[in-house]
Order: C-alpha cells, then structure tokens, then sequence
C-alpha cells in the first residue's frame, strides 16, 4: 500500500502541476487518506471488471459516430434530453464493474440565448443505493479541449486517453463513487461536431453543465427523483463551466436542488489571466482560450487576426486535444497575433467581458480553493471574485490549496491531492447532510 500510495502520490504531483501550477502553503483541510480513494466499493470495480478486449482498444472516434448526429432543436426547451444510449466505462483499458454509464444528447442554450446541443456522459456506481436517496454530482473536468472527441463522453468510453483532465478526475471521482453519488460530466459541446468547441464560452458551458443535469434527471434510467440534491464540482477549465452554472442557476435552473458548488483555479476573467501567462510554461493554454472565444463570436476574424504561424499552430489546436497544447510553451501571443495579445484588441473585448465571472452571486453556498500563487490565473482575480459573491449575499468559503514549492518537494502526495482537488469531495457530505435536514 504504501508504494501504491507513493507512486499516486508523485503522478498526481506531476499531472497537477502541468495543470494549475505550483503556489506557496495556505491552510486546508487534513490531507485525503488513500484509503479514502480506494475505499471497498471502488477496490470492487477493480477487482470484478476486466481488461478491454482488443477490438475495443481503439474505439470509433465520435466525429465518425452517427449517434452524434443532432437533430433541428430551436423550440425545444433548454435540458431535453434527445437521445441516450448505455455504453462501458473503460479507462486506460480497464471496464471497471459496478458502474453503469449513459451517454447523453441534450438540449442547451448557447451565449447568443439560441438552443444548440450538447452531450454528456452520466456515470453511476451500482451499490446498492436506493434511488430515491442517490446524490449526483455535476463534475466539470479540467478540460480545455477545442478539437471533437476530446470530451468527456469520449474519454471515459476508451477514446483519448492521453489527456491530463482524465487523469486528474479519477481522484475525486473515485471518492464521489464511494459516497454512492452518481456523476454528471457535460461535455459542454457536441462531441461529434468537428467544428472548434469554445470551451472557454462560460455563459455557454454554464448553461450546458445546468442543462446537463437535467437530461440526466430526465432519463428514466437513471431513477433520480426530481428534487434529488447535486453538487456542482468544477477546477481549472472545469471551474469556469461550474462556476457560471453556479451563478445562473437560480434564473436558469431554479428546478434544480443545487446544495452546493466547488471551484478551483478557475480562470476568473481571460483578459487577467493573458496578461499574466502570456509567454510562460502555460503559453498554449492562453492561446487555445482565445481560441475558443474565437470558435463563436462572429466578430472575432482569425484569418485577419492570426499571424501565419499563428494560423498553423490554429489548425492543428482546432483539431486536438488539450496535451497537444503542453508542446508549446513560452510562445508570445505577439507572435501569433497580428495585433498582439487579445486582451488588448478590441476585437476581443465582448466576448471576454461577457464571460468574466463574478456577474451574479451564486444562490447556493460555494467552496473556494485555488492557490494563492498559481502561475497562471492571478489570485487577485480570486480575491475579486469572492468579495462580488460574498457581496452579492452568498455563502463563501475559502481554503485554499496547500500547494507551496517547498510542499512539492517534501509532501507530493498532499500537494498532488489538493491540487487535484481531492479534499473538496467531503465538503459535499456536509451540505448533503444540510439539504436533508
């Protein structure tokens, strides 16, 4: 167990890093115990599941799939669900036993108010749970994909399984299964379509990850009551998606019972976090998030925008998945920009002001839990972003991640944990325990 527990400990360190950066020590909770991870239940999908048999090593990539073909939805209300299919878990070649999973096609608004489609994976572990009691959790990895089949629904199916956000959800997923929660993981896109996914869109993936919610409720597998309590778990591109869903869920949801919302190392406002990360480690992410605005706001033109490298290196980040961008780090957006760092351009500026986070206070409580010192996304914007809510009237808890370099080098296994988010999952069970009193 405890080489088990070390080599979690240095992996999940390393993936950690790449996504969020280092930052210097701040109080959090106790670190997450091992065995709190790999409790009975999920030791059980392990030990009943089974390798993948060859012939679905190599599943259909979903833009090639007809089941993601959409069908016309401009008046249908916004969580329809459209379609649903049972399909197998399957992670880095394993089918762990005990979970039934649902893919998802539904019914979303888009940030121009119009109705597209998204789809989505629901995952639940067969524990023995009543369904009347069973809890779901909206998950929203730190996906930061542009490129189709490299979502959600297609990674915890056997497709893309070189991307960092499907490693560092196995944690805290495997904690949710645990508790018995079921999971919601939107993809907030259409995973088939081939068109670049603007994941960065918060007023978008807001409203997909609510609606996601709803399909899954909706699906009468699912045996979920109408009023079943949810969590809404977001970090890194994942906190944006959660967090714009926490603020709009009182307008825009208020069917659903939100006891709850955790974000971490969320981008608060793109025009920030640019000027920050702009030509360091993390120099393909800032240019994919420009992108991704740019895959929907018509008055963005990358081909008068873009410089000619900046058009190539465009091509190939539309059509892959986020471990593409790690390979380019320290690269200037002024040299990929005609007219320098988007932030700056005016051509830019209403696509980022409308998604700046800190618009509308959450009605339900949130968690707060990025690192003071990440590299990427200035804390300032953190610290902005609770005083709007906590302005706003509500309830507002901070603990930030323990995450400073000396930690790296002293007590990776906590360090990889936290920066995970592996300690928010026990925050639920509390504001579980609320909803029911």
């Amino acid at each position: 167990m405890h080489r088990l527990r070390s080599t979690f400990a240095v992996a999940a360190a390393a993936a950690a890093v790449l996504l969020v950066g280092t930052a210097t020590a701040a109080a959090a909770p106790a670190t997450v115990d091992i065995n709190d991870v790999f409790g009975p239940f999920v030791l059980s999908t392990f030990r009943d599941g089974r390798i993948a048999p060859p012939e679905q090593w190599a599943p259909r990539h979903p833009a090639a799939d007809p089941w993601f073909q959409a069908p016309p939805v401009a008046d249908l209300a916004p969580g329809t669900l459209l379609k649903a299919r049972p399909v197998t878990i399957q992670v880095y070649g394993v089918q762990p036993a005990h979970v039934r999973a649902h893919q998802l096609m539904y019914v979303t608004t888009d940030f121009d108010g119009s109705r597209v489609v998204s789809t989505g994976i629901l995952m639940i572990p067969e524990d023995g749970t009543a369904p009347g009691d069973r809890k779901l959790i909206g998950y929203s990895e730190a996906n930061d994909s542009l490129g189709p089949g490299c979502m959600p629904s297609a990674q915890w199916t056997g497709t893309d399984q070189d991307d960092p956000s499907l490693f560092s959800a196995l944690g805290p997923v495997a904690q949710m299964f645990g508790n018995g929660w079921a999971v919601m993981m939107s993809d907030t896109a259409n995973d088939g379509d081939s068109a670049p996914n603007g994941f960065s869109i918060g007023q978008f993936s807001g409203a997909a990850t609510l609606d996601g919610l709803r399909a899954a409720l909706a699906l009468p597998d699912g045996g979920f009551a109408p009023d079943t309590p949810i969590g809404i778990y977001g970090i890194a591109g994942g906190g944006v998606a959660a967090g714009f869903a926490a603020e709009k869920q009182a307008t825009y949801a208020p069917d659903l019972n939100v006891v709850g919302t955790v974000l971490q190392a969320m981008v608060v406002d793109s025009a920030t976090f640019e000027r920050k990360a702009d030509g360091g480690i993390g120099a393909g992410f800032v240019f994919a998030n420009s992108l991704g605005y740019a895959a929907r706001y018509p008055e963005i033109d990358l081909d008068a925008e873009l410089t000619p490298l900046g058009k190539q290196i465009a091509d190939v980040f539309n059509r892959t998945c986020q471990q593409t961008y790690l390979y380019m780090p320290f690269v200037p957006l002024s040299a990929l920009y005609v007219n320098g760092r988007p932030a700056d351009n005016p051509a830019f500026a209403r696509a980022y002001a409308e998604n700046r986070m800190g618009r509308q206070a959450p009605q339900a409580p949130v968690l707060i839990t990025s690192c003071r010192d990440d590299f990427l996304v200035p804390y300032t914007d953190v610290e902005t972003l609770i005083a709007a809510y906590r302005a706003g009237g509500t309830d507002v808890t901070v603990e930030p991640s323990h995450c400073g370099v000396s930690d790296v080098l002293t007590d990776p296994y906590r360090v990889g944990t936290e920066l995970l988010g592996m300690q928010n999952v026990d925050w639920f069970v509390g504001k579980f325990e609320e909803s029911a009193r």
